[in-house]
């Protein structure tokens, strides 16, 4: 009677995110997004000069109807809603690799791969905004109690003061939790679904693992989104018509070195 020899399937392949990049490797994504904005820079400015008018409605709706009290927080907020809102900038840099032009047209009807998922991240992003005002709302009203906000104009009091010095730090350091679970779970995310198909909450899993393989590098590119961002607000959002589209593009170029 012949035997048959025992056999043992093999092992499915380890595979690796970290991908053994230096933090310097950050700066070199931000160039190649500087390249990406001056090929056929009118497309990208328009595309940020929309953002820029866009972000400024916000800001007025916010005061018209009354809601001054949510500004900062919106502003913060618009990190998370940010890798969203690029994916007009991350299809014109796909074009720009395969050698073909991009309009602001196509940047703007863009056709995902994975379809409609890409809406399900959207969606998500924007209540991770509104839940992170809420809890704006209520960390205010936890150090303060239940008083009207007293308008953008008497803040600065009221923040110099012991209560204000460590709702400031509570608040940075709640809001930084939401930046940065947002930022892990969308900053690849977003030009996943769009260069590949897949589902939603697959690209958000991998996202964040290859953030957290790539720590070190991450950190450096979430310093230099952060920096950009603070520029933003100091020119009056100005500068989102230039730092957004580079940033966007940058980030294309981040995805393409780290899947």
């Amino acid at each position: 009677m012949t035997r048959i020899p025992k056999t043992v399937p093999p092992l499915p392949p380890e595979v690796s995110l970290d991908r053994h990049l230096s933090r310097m490797a950050a700066v070199g994504w931000l160039r190649a997004g500087w390249e990406d904005m001056m090929t056929n820079p009118l497309t990208s400015l328009a595309y940020g000069a929309a953002v820029f008018i866009a972000s400024l409605l916000v800001v007025a709706s916010l005061y018209t109807l009354s809601l001054d009290y949510i500004l900062f927080p919106a502003l913060a907020g618009f990190m998370v809603v940010g890798p969203a809102l690029a994916i007009g900038l991350y299809e014109k840099s796909r074009r720009i690799a395969e050698g073909t032009n991009a309009s602001l047209f196509s940047m703007i009807l863009v056709r995902p791969k994975s379809g409609a998922q890409i809406l399900f991240i959207g969606v998500m992003l924007c209540l991770l905004m509104l839940l992170w005002m809420r809890a704006a709302v209520l960390l205010y009203a936890l150090f303060f109690g239940l008083l009207p906000f007293p308008g953008l104009d008497h803040i600065l009091p009221i923040l110099t003061t012991p209560e204000g010095i460590l709702l400031l730090i509570v608040g940075s350091l709640v809001g930084g939790l939401f930046a940065s679970f947002s930022f892990a779970i969308s900053v690849f995310a977003v030009p996943m679904l769009l260069n590949e198909a897949m589902d939603a909450l697959t690209a958000m899993g991998l996202s964040m693992a290859i953030v957290w393989n790539n720590l070190s590098v991450m950190l450096t590119w979430g310093v230099i989104v952060l920096a950009s961002f603070v520029v933003c607000l100091l020119t009056g959002l100005l500068g989102l018509i230039v730092i957004f589209p580079v940033l966007g593009h940058a980030t294309w170029h981040a995805y393409k070195a780290l899947r």
